[in-house]
C-alpha cells in the first residue's frame, strides 16, 4: 500500500460532528482527512485534492450522496477514485443495491465502530492499490 503519509481521504458528511469523529479515528492511523458538509463542496474539495478514497454520506439535504457518486463516476479525473459509503440506512436491500448495482467499494452503516472505519479503510486502499 501507498505510504499512509500521503494517503489523503476526502469525508462528505452532513453532520459536522460524524466528520469529526471520522477525523479523530483516521487522523490516529496517520491518514490525512478534509471534510465538507455537503455534496457540492464535496465534489470540489475532491477535484483539488484527488484523494485516495472518499467517504460519502448518502443521506444529505441538497446533493445526496448517490448524486455525488454518480458526478465522480462520470468524471474522467475522479471515476477512479475508491467510494465507502457511510449512511445511517441499514437495511440490507440498500446494501445490495449501493454495492453491487452502484460498484462502491465498500458500505458501512451508522453508528460504525472506530475499527469498524479503519479495517473498511485499510482494505479498500488495499484493493485499490493492488488494482492500479
Amino acid at each position: 500500500m501507498a505510504d499512509e503519509d500521503s494517503v489523503r481521504i476526502v469525508c462528505i458528511e452532513d453532520d459536522p460532528k460524524t466528520i469529526e469523529l471520522v477525523k479523530l479515528i483516521l487522523r490516529r492511523e496517520g491518514f490525512e482527512v478534509i471534510g465538507v458538509t455537503n455534496g457540492r463542496d464535496g465534489l470540489t474539495a475532491i477535484a483539488q485534492t484527488q484523494p485516495s478514497l472518499v467517504l460519502l454520506d448518502l443521506m444529505m439535504p441538497d446533493m445526496d450522496g448517490w448524486e455525488v457518486y454518480q458526478a465522480m463516476r462520470a468524471d474522467e479525473h475522479m471515476k477512479r477514485i475508491p467510494v465507502i459509503v457511510l449512511t445511517a440506512k441499514a437495511q440490507s436491500i440498500d446494501k445490495v443495491l449501493g454495492l453491487h448495482i452502484a460498484k462502491v467499494n465498500d458500505y458501512i452503516t451508522k453508528p460504525f465502530s472506530p475499527t469498524e472505519l479503519v479495517q473498511s479503510v485499510r482494505k479498500v486502499l488495499d484493493q485499490s492499490a493492488a488494482s492500479g
